[in-house]
């Protein structure tokens, strides 16, 4: 066996060659989210059957000012595109669906939601809460056509 030779000392890097970087630092974690400010609490047996009066979601709907004129006046129209699809969904004639139309109201009450949750939470949440309720009105012809 050959004694081992020394090792030839090492030459600096060449000018092309670049230094090799220092292990890079970890991204810093994402903050957690800041609370809200506090959230309307959920309505006690009394409040849950005020709430589904519809004229009154309907009147604290004009009356709120988390909402624009023109928003107001573009959910307007929508609110009645989507009766008229119940009308012709009712008296048998187009060609829609249960199904779609519960998409189309789904939509509609989520656009609305979102809308409120920031500026008037409690209209907001009463709106979620007869979201049911308002379904049923819509889907039953007889009650239906007392609205």
């Amino acid at each position: 066996m050959e004694p081992s030779q020394p090792k030839p000392a090492e030459l600096p890097p060449k000018a092309t060659e670049q230094p090799t970087p220092a292990a890079p630092t970890p991204p810093k974690p994402p903050e957690p989210p800041r609370p809200r400010e506090r959230a309307a609490a959920p309505p006690s047996g009394q409040e849950r059957a005020a709430i589904f009066d519809l004229k009154s979601l309907e009147k604290r709907l004009r009356d709120t000012n988390a909402i624009g004129v023109f928003t107001k006046l573009s959910l307007k129209n929508e609110v009645d595109d989507l009766l008229e699809r119940f009308r012709t969904f009712h008296a048998g004639h187009g060609g829609t669906t249960l199904a779609r139309l519960r998409e189309n109201y789904d939509l509609l009450v989520l656009k609305v939601v979102s809308l409120l949750q920031d500026k008037d939470p409690p209209l907001a949440r009463d709106i979620s809460t007869s979201r049911e309720a308002l379904w049923s009105l819509l889907v039953d012809p007889a009650k239906f056509k007392t609205l």
